[in-house]
């Protein structure tokens, strides 16, 4: 079993950043994947990054060049790096680890973008 615990959420201007973390409960040493995902009312929850064990990264193609995915090992943490934000990118946005053959959430983290 694995806890995550999003943090770093908020209420930014349009523009501005935000930096996602994403503390598991154990070593991400060995995930098969990890990623961040975002879900506003009433739509599907969507993929917004990924990073495969190997360190190849995928994102969404409305977030590509202004999102960045890393992790933090010796932290067993992710993060997502969240720049020039658009009011469009609120969400609540849920980190994801998969531990093949499972695969664990994050409780959610709030994003809002507005002036």
């Amino acid at each position: 079993q694995v806890q995550l615990v999003e943090s770093g959420g908020g209420l930014v201007q349009p523009g501005g950043s935000l930096r996602l973390s994403c503390a598991a409960s154990r070593s991400i040493f060995s995930v098969n994947a990890m990623g961040w995902y975002r879900q506003v009312p009433g739509k599907q929850r969507e993929l917004v990054a990924a990073l495969s064990s190997g360190s190849s990264t995928n994102y969404a193609d409305s977030v590509k060049g202004r999102f960045t995915i890393s992790r933090d090992m010796a932290k067993n943490t992710v993060y997502l790096q969240m720049n020039s934000l658009k009011p469009e990118d609120t969400a609540v946005y849920y980190c994801n680890l998969v531990i093949l053959p499972w695969d664990y959430w994050g409780q959610g983290t709030q994003v809002t973008v507005s002036s």
